[in-house]
């Protein structure tokens, strides 16, 4: 019995890896908007209910691409912080900002349905949050090193936007001034416009040597949160 509910869990799996890949081939294709379930049975060979056994509607095999590519570029800026270990925090910054990007050039259609248009008619479920916020927290937990250690600059903070960033850091990392958690939501975001730029064409005929250019202002970016690079890789910068 034990056996045979194990096959079956196993062609479970192999079945449903095969609906999300089909999936992915259809965003590449198509877009999210255009994701259809009676598609990709039908790429696939199956009858619609049976796919619907695995994916109710068309919303959650969307939740769960979202997910997937939430975690992969997750674990990318992960490796990418792995192998910086013995760099100091500024070039682990840099590491983890360049693994994002490498990941987001490799998948470009995966990018665009996690940080592009949203998909209309769908709202990602509060289920995407802790894949959605992997590589947030990586960013902070470097400047909550940093932070530790040596301390980081504070940029002072008008006092109309104190208890917007007292909130923020409440929620996100209560450990951390408040001063440096609003810098390091602006430093967040610019990173995923400078991506962003680059996967959607933007830099087109304006940046030509684009990886020297981003390593250049994820730099900036480091420093801009109160990182800096100690002389021996700024030598290299």
């Amino acid at each position: 019995m034990s056996t045979a509910r194990g096959a079956r869990a196993r062609a479970r799996i192999e079945v449903t890896a095969a609906i999300k890949d089909e999936a992915r081939r259809q965003l590449a294709a198509e877009g999210a908007a255009k994701l259809s379930l009676r598609a990709v049975a039908r790429e696939l060979g199956m009858v619609s209910s049976a796919l619907y056994r695995y994916f109710p509607s068309r919303d959650e095999l969307l939740t769960a691409l979202i997910i997937d590519a939430f975690d992969s570029v997750g674990e990318a800026a992960e490796a990418a912080h792995a192998r910086a270990a013995a760099e100091s925090p500024a070039g682990q910054w840099v590491a983890v900002c360049e693994g994002v990007r490498e990941w987001a050039l490799a998948r470009p259609h995966e990018y665009a349905l996690i940080f592009g248009s949203p998909v209309p008619g769908y709202k990602a479920p509060d289920a995407t949050l802790p894949a959605a916020s992997r590589v947030g927290q990586l960013l902070i937990r470097i400047v909550r090193d940093a932070f530790r250690a040596k301390g980081v600059a504070q940029w002072k903070l008008p006092a109309e936007l104190r208890p917007e960033a007292r909130r923020i850091a409440e929620e996100f990392a209560p450990d951390l001034p408040p001063e440096v958690i609003m810098v390091l939501v602006g430093a967040w975001a610019q990173l995923f416009g400078l991506i962003s730029f680059e996967v959607f064409g933007q830099f087109n005929r304006v940046v030509e040597d684009r990886g020297v250019f981003f390593r250049h202002a994820a730099g900036q970016l480091a420093h801009h949160v109160g990182l800096v690079f100690p002389q021996s890789e700024a030598a290299e910068r």
